[in-house]
């Protein structure tokens, strides 16, 4: 029957589906019910009325119960009753939902100079990866739907975790991170030959770095000139951030240079790197400024990627429900002698 009503309604019966189907085994109720229930007699006397026999079967059969069969109208709407209990459903086409998110990698220094407290959170002065860390957790909140992995880099450049979508992983790695973890030196062509590593066989478009370093590049491999090239052929859109202060700790509002601070940092070759790969140079002072950076990286547009195909279930029991009720009701308003 359910096939019949989808073929008549030009659906493929392949594509329904019953949600509940135990409820088709209250199809034969009414039928057993009729063959169960006892006959009725009457302890009454009885009138004789000479005319009695005309009006035998203008009522309809008499079944074992000594009541009236059910006539085929209500039988279908029945039937139709149960299969809408059924609960039947169509099996839209398959459809592959937009998934926005990106394929984000962060790759942070670690080099000694990250350990200057020339910056301020919250009132009091901090290192300048204390401060780091602040920002970047800030951002991570607000990347749901992105996969992100966090590379840190120093001497050399290690991956602490893959892409993922699990941005608590990415936190806690981040929060245990410490300076000279990677080595007290700066290797920038190295952390970004690394990220390429690791984002060029994701999907074209989504391939981001974002890379915060306070210093020039002293150390590795790879130089920077040429890794951004391998980033460029790769389609690695890198963002570049120049990360510090001026190397003066502020002690009752006075500015104090710090031994050795203020080291100069590449901006000229940040700045190349960005301009090849088609992302963007930022410079932050203090924290404010990195915060701002890294909301304005925020607004970049996300790229949809296609999420796993679904077939939508469209509910299809008003159907079969509409038409017991009509037959029920012409059931009900038909004269006996017409009922089938």
């Amino acid at each position: 029957m359910m096939a019949a009503i989808a073929s008549m309604a030009g659906f493929d019966p392949g594509a329904i589906a019953l949600a509940w189907p135990a409820w088709l085994w209250a199809l034969p109720l009414p039928l057993l019910a009729w063959w169960a229930l006892p006959a009725q007699r009457s302890s009454a006397v009885a009138i004789r009325m000479p005319q009695l026999g005309r009006l035998r079967g203008l009522d309809g059969p008499v079944g074992r119960g000594g009541g009236r069969r059910p006539g085929v109208l209500l039988w279908l709407a029945w039937a139709l009753l149960c299969l809408a209990a059924a609960r039947p459903q169509q099996l839209g086409e398959p459809i592959e939902p937009p998934q926005p998110g990106r394929d984000l990698m962060l790759a942070l220094d670690l080099s000694g100079s990250m350990d200057e407290p020339d910056m301020q959170l919250g009132g009091r002065p901090v290192d300048r990866l204390t401060a780091a860390k602040a920002v970047l957790a800030d951002f991570l909140d607000r990347r749901a739907g992105d996969r992100v992995g966090l590379l840190v880099f120093g001497r050399r450049a290690y991956a602490l975790t893959p892409l993922t979508p699990d941005r608590e992983s990415v936190r806690q790695q981040l929060q245990d991170s410490v300076v000279g973890l990677a080595g007290q030196e700066t290797a920038i062509g190295d952390a970004i030959g690394l990220a390429v590593k690791r984002l060029r066989d994701q999907p074209e478009g989504q391939r981001v770095l974002i890379l915060l370093t306070d210093g020039v590049n002293t150390a590795g491999l790879l130089e920077p000139d040429k890794a951004a090239q391998l980033a460029r052929d790769n389609g690695v859109r890198v963002h570049t951030v120049a990360f510090g202060g001026d190397g003066a700790m502020s002690v009752f509002g006075f500015q104090l240079p710090m031994p050795g601070g203020g080291d100069e940092i590449d901006e000229a070759t940040l700045r190349r790197i960005a301009e090849q790969t088609g992302g963007q140079f930022f410079r932050a002072r203090d924290t404010e400024a990195l915060a701002g950076i890294y909301a304005e990286i925020d607004r970049l547009e996300p790229v949809e990627r296609p999420g796993p195909a679904v077939r939508p279930r469209i509910e299809r029991y008003a159907w079969p429900l509409g038409a017991a009720l009509l037959l029920a009701l012409v059931a009900f308003l038909l004269p006996p002698r017409w009922r089938p």
